[in-house]
């Protein structure tokens, strides 16, 4: 299992290695230029130059490349003389249009769309299996129909759509919720969770009527298995059949696609954090792509990239768990 991981561990570090050398080679290459965009239109030719300096892009490409990766793990220094200044481990960039270093940036916003993403998954977990599983153990029934449907019309809702309801519903008309604003958990945990509920549920609701559908038609397949009969035959209880045998072999597809999708939400809900107004990644994301901050934009890539290698390697070891199969 060691060898395992650590042949695991290799592969996550060389996929991100890959992910970096695109990303930078389609910013830094392409025609426009990231120390113009960082200086903005009223630029001297002495502050271009220093921006220049500053994001080594007087540098040969292979340098530039280096020296990024090399931050990431020590740090680097970035400028020399009055312009110089230090990128504090692990550095992935300095945004001059927010006067921080990018990593700063991505950990002030982090908590915010690790809250919106850990509590949309508990959401979306809970209806959306209990609904895929309820229709597969009444297939072809009222119940089953009526569930599936609803899931094929929540799942054709756009998110913003079911946003803007939500806050129609439950803020101006009902006033049964305050509109959403972050409030740190250590802060105030009631407040936390009362002002994130209605994200909770805009994400939800799209995200469970998916994994209900899935998780519908992985039971079906995994109760109609030689070894669930078998089950059946030895006088097991339906209730041991379907929770220890059916659900945990039927829920082992589910769990890929949750490391997907959790490990996407994590770097930020760039529509849901809009709407709301919320301070997540992804809102910091579309505004760095609104103004052409390049390091911003490099930056959460990564993030991104490295939430979803790390929870597909998370979910391969929490097969063996699930599904005792997988261990032979």
């Amino acid at each position: 299992m060691i060898v395992y991981i650590g042949r695991r561990l290799l592969g996550v570090l060389g996929v991100l290695i890959a992910i970096a050398a695109v990303t930078f080679t389609i910013f830094y290459v392409l025609p426009s230029d990231p120390a113009a965009a960082a200086c903005g239109k009223s630029c001297s030719t002495e502050r271009l130059t220093a921006i220049r300096e500053h994001m080594g892009l007087d540098q040969p490409m292979w340098r530039q490349f280096t020296d990024f990766v090399t931050g990431i793990f020590t740090g680097r220094t970035l400028g020399t003389g009055q312009y110089e200044l230090h990128c504090d481990f692990p550095c992935l960039g300095y945004s001059y249009e927010n006067s921080e270093s990018v990593w700063a940036l991505l950990m002030d916003r982090l908590p915010v769309s690790a809250s919106l993403a850990l509590g949309a998954a508990v959401l979306w977990l809970a209806l959306g299996l209990s609904a895929g599983v309820a229709a597969a153990l009444r297939k072809d029934t009222l119940t089953d129909k009526v569930l599936m449907v609803g899931a094929v019309a929540a799942a054709s809702l756009p998110v913003y759509f079911t946003s803007m309801m939500l806050i129609y519903g439950l803020i101006r008309t009902a006033g049964l919720l305050p509109y959403p604003s972050y409030v740190p958990f250590g802060d105030d945990p009631v407040d936390w969770a009362s002002n994130l509920l209605l994200p909770w549920l805009a994400l939800a609701i799209l995200y469970a009527a998916m994994y209900a559908r899935q998780s519908r038609s992985s039971m079906i397949e995994t109760m109609a298995e030689p070894y669930i009969r078998t089950a059946r035959a030895k006088g097991l209880p339906r209730r041991t059949v379907v929770v220890k045998h059916g659900l945990r072999a039927g829920m082992t597809p589910i769990l890929t696609i949750f490391g997907m999708d959790l490990g996407g939400l994590l770097a930020g809900a760039v529509i849901t954090e809009s709407i709301f107004g919320l301070p997540g990644i992804g809102r910091l994301f579309y505004g760095a792509l609104s103004s052409g901050d390049q390091p911003v934009i490099l930056g959460v890539t990564l993030l991104a990239a490295t939430f979803i290698v790390v929870a597909n390697l998370a979910v391969d070891l929490l097969y063996a768990v699930v599904d005792p199969r997988v261990r032979y």
